[in-house]
């Protein structure tokens, strides 16, 4: 496997197939333990483990060796080195995320924490992404709940176009279009849907599918990983947003978007340093999976929405947040 740039939208893609081509087996190997997983937190004496990090079976990304950035006529490539990596959520099959209560939340979101503050200790790795693909259908590589985390040697498109409008927002404005917006959803009332202490969901303004909800905290601060605010609120404040969603979306993509790894002293995101501290904002994005009659769609990456983000908002307050 290797990774590939397209010159003209800037995206690397991995082309190839992974080495490990091993059918999982019949047993699920998350609920009966790994061997080769770590369990992150520890727990009062006697408790079961609730958070591990396995190894995924068929990782886009090796830990070892070096990029090796090279030329290929005009084309850019480089070996697919990074992390690839699977956060089981609890060790109880079909249980999902907004099934557990907040205290368990608060250990997954502390899994997350943990994981990329080392993965960013490596200087190669400019970007740690944290996912989650909560589906119902069969598409799905386990129903056991869990997130996916990958470390590459690149920063992915969608952050590079954050981290663009981030950095011209507060050069012209020396604000956070980020803590701008979350003060015209809280104004405006419109949008909001729920709040924990420091923390807001809301629906975006310019949503691109229905019922697109976003949780930010208040106070300013580029990294996840790093801020130490009350994760306690941010797991109750996530778990309702999850409940709420899933009463009426078949599933639900979710991606936590922190800064990148600003031990890069060189390249392309170099430039960024210099105020990312104070233009950049950490946050979570939830895009549930609509059935088709609702499906939102894009046609040349412009997207179109049925659903307008002022009455999803209103829809998903009404809907009961208690646990499941």
């Amino acid at each position: 496997m290797e990774l590939r740039k397209d010159p003209v939208t800037r995206t690397w893609v991995v082309v190839g197939e992974p080495e490990n081509q091993s059918e999982s087996p019949e047993a699920c190997r998350f609920t009966s333990g790994d061997p080769k997983a770590a369990t992150l937190l520890e727990l009062p004496p006697g408790e079961n483990w609730q958070v591990r990090v396995h190894p995924h079976s068929r990782a886009f990304y090796r830990i070892e060796g070096e990029v090796a950035r090279s030329a290929d006529g005009m084309f850019d490539r480089m070996k697919a080195i990074g992390a690839h990596e699977i956060i089981v959520e609890t060790p109880v099959h079909h249980r999902s995320l907004e099934q557990l209560d907040d205290a368990e939340i608060e250990r997954v979101l502390e899994a997350y924490s943990i994981r990329i503050a080392d993965l960013k200790r490596d200087a190669r790795f400019k970007y740690v992404a944290v996912h989650k693909n909560q589906s119902s259908g069969s598409s799905g590589e386990c129903f056991h709940a869990h997130s996916e985390l990958t470390a590459t040697t690149f920063v992915p498109r969608r952050i590079l176009y954050e981290l663009r409008a981030a950095r011209e927002w507060y050069r012209e404005r020396e604000r956070c279009v980020f803590c701008d917006m979350l003060r015209q959803e809280i104004r405006q009332k419109k949008r909001v849907i729920d709040s924990a202490g420091d923390y807001y969901a809301f629906c975006p303004y310019a949503s691109r599918v229905a019922y697109e909800v976003w949780l930010i905290p208040k106070s300013h601060h580029h990294q996840f990983e790093a801020d130490r605010g009350n994760r306690r609120q941010l797991a109750s404040l996530l778990g309702r947003s999850l409940r709420r969603i899933s009463q009426i979306a078949a599933g639900y993509h979710v991606a936590l978007h922190t800064a990148p790894n600003t031990l890069q002293t060189k390249g392309e995101l170099s430039d960024y340093w210099a105020t990312i501290a104070g233009d950049y904002h950490w946050h979570i994005e939830i895009l549930p999976i609509i059935e088709q009659r609702t499906k939102s769609h894009s046609i040349e990456e412009v997207y179109f929405n049925a659903r307008v983000p002022e009455e999803a908002a209103d829809q998903l307050r009404r809907l009961d947040a208690s646990r499941c």
